[in-house]
């Protein structure tokens, strides 16, 4: 198995299915195969996203959401918007199990497993899409997960910024559409707040993947992990460590944060 070049092969593939099916293939073999993981394979520098030829991308202020779930338009939008987030979700669990060499097995199958998952919630999710007539890519998207995969080329940036940053704060804008959701209650949405529940869950268990190589490689470079992290959001997102967040304290302490950390991001003296 050559692991890295079959993975970036994975990771370019254009079209859902193919990729999808492609990875099938690779992580069987994967769970059968001894690896080295410090091959020699020169890996691409990506600077454009796998879905640039099949979708229609717009800048972010083009893509604002509808935020009413009573309606069809309303669901489909919602439902598209989720879907192209769990889609980039899968480019960037296969970044990040290709990009970064020579760490311990463990590494590699967290990421491949987390692939795994943002797969099946982006077909759980197409599914729902599909049963209102609507396929993905019939409504326009932002490159903004993505670029956060550009802005973050080396280990410890990618595991602060995209699994302890832009997937934590999903544990918050989750159960804020499913309130909305729980206010509107017909069967349809339903369906969706099933489909969140799964993803709310299995969100936790990405982040917690995310702080413990986040701390694996804090801890090799002799590395604070709460200064870090703040540090390095701010290089990346300007400002952001100067936000008040409301935060799922549950849902960020099973993942892995601090009391030190969620005091901080929620500007309050108690993280109970």
């Amino acid at each position: 198995m050559h692991y890295f070049k079959q993975l970036e092969e994975i990771l370019l593939a254009q079209e859902p299915k193919n990729k999808f099916e492609l990875f099938e293939i690779f992580y069987k073999e994967f769970k059968k195969t001894t690896i080295d993981f410090l091959d020699s394979y020169q890996i691409k520098n990506i600077k454009e996203p796998s879905y640039q030829n099949i979708l229609n991308i717009v800048p972010p202020s083009e893509a604002k959401p509808r935020k009413y779930v009573n309606t069809k338009e309303g669901k489909a939008f919602l439902l598209h918007t989720i879907a192209h987030i769990e889609y980039s979700a899968i480019d960037l669990a296969l970044d990040a199990a290709l990009r970064f060499k020579g760490l311990p097995r463990k590494y590699y199958e967290d990421w491949l497993e987390v692939a795994e998952d943002e797969i099946r919630h982006f077909l759980m999710i197409e599914k729902l899409l599909n049963e209102l007539g609507t396929k993905y890519g019939d409504i326009p998207v932002h490159t903004n997960l993505f670029e956060a995969m550009v802005l973050t080329p080396d280990l410890l940036s990618r595991m602060a910024v995209v699994p302890r940053y832009l997937e934590a704060n999903g544990l918050e804008q989750n159960p804020k559409i499913m309130e909305k959701l729980k206010s509107n209650p017909d069967q349809f949405n339903k369906k969706i707040l099933n489909a969140l529940n799964i993803i709310l869950e299995e969100e936790i268990t990405h982040v917690q993947k995310g702080d413990k190589w986040f701390k694996f490689e804090c801890k090799k470079q002799k590395l604070n992990p709460e200064s870090t992290y703040l540090e390095i959001l701010e290089k990346v997102y300007p400002g952001s460590t100067n936000k008040k967040y409301n935060i799922n304290f549950e849902a960020r302490k099973q993942a892995g944060f601090s009391c030190n950390e969620l005091k901080f991001l929620s500007k309050q003296e108690s993280c109970l």
